[in-house]
């Protein structure tokens, strides 16, 4: 198999969407109440295994150099991955710092290219589902918790999860266009 065209990395700094609402997919990330994002995560995850399951090019980058909705979802499920690792931390350990993640060479190691889509689906359900379940176990008390992510970046629990939040439903605006992922979904 020919390998495809590199995706042109995604290099900014997105915290900025805590502090303001995203043009592109219109979440409001930083108004997010965080008790309700175990809901609004698995709701997300079903979109994306909705969307690996009966889209018949889900394979089909929309051009060069844009990930096609399969690597989409590979990302996303290793997002609920990571965040699902940061919770943990946060929940254990005081002030502890993330490793660092970058998500452009993961797409690579990981092939996400070369993907299957009905497996991808199951790993991005039991991710989910791995991450629903952790953010099930916070007492509000725990929201306060802080850490700081490799590029000195401080989160507390409260703003990791919106963070979190944003970067699903910004990618389901990647894949679908539909704008304000969040009412799109029932949440608003």
């Amino acid at each position: 198999m020919a390998e495809p065209d590199p995706v042109i990395p995604d290099e900014k700094d997105w915290t900025w969407t805590l502090t303001a609402r995203c043009e592109d997919c219109g979440l409001s990330a930083g108004e997010v109440d965080p008790r309700t994002v175990a809901d609004r995560a698995y709701v997300a995850a079903e979109e994306w295994v909705q969307i690996l399951r009966s889209s018949p090019a889900v394979e089909v980058r929309p051009e060069p150099g844009v990930w096609s909705p399969l690597e989409y979802a590979c990302h996303v499920r290793d997002v609920y991955q990571v965040f699902d690792e940061r919770v943990a931390l946060l929940l254990t350990e005081d002030h502890p710092s993330f490793a660092n993640w970058d998500q452009n060479e993961t797409a690579v190691l990981k092939r996400y290219a070369d993907a299957d889509a009905e497996v991808v689906a199951d790993e991005v359900e039991a991710a989910a589902s791995a991450f629903v379940t952790r953010l099930r176990t916070v007492w509000p008390a725990d929201f306060a918790r802080t850490g700081t992510r490799s590029d000195g970046s401080e989160f507390t629990l409260e703003t990791l999860l919106q963070y979190f939040l944003h970067d699903v439903v910004h990618h389901l605006w990647d894949v679908t266009g539909q704008q304000d992922g969040a009412a799109s979904l029932g949440w608003e």
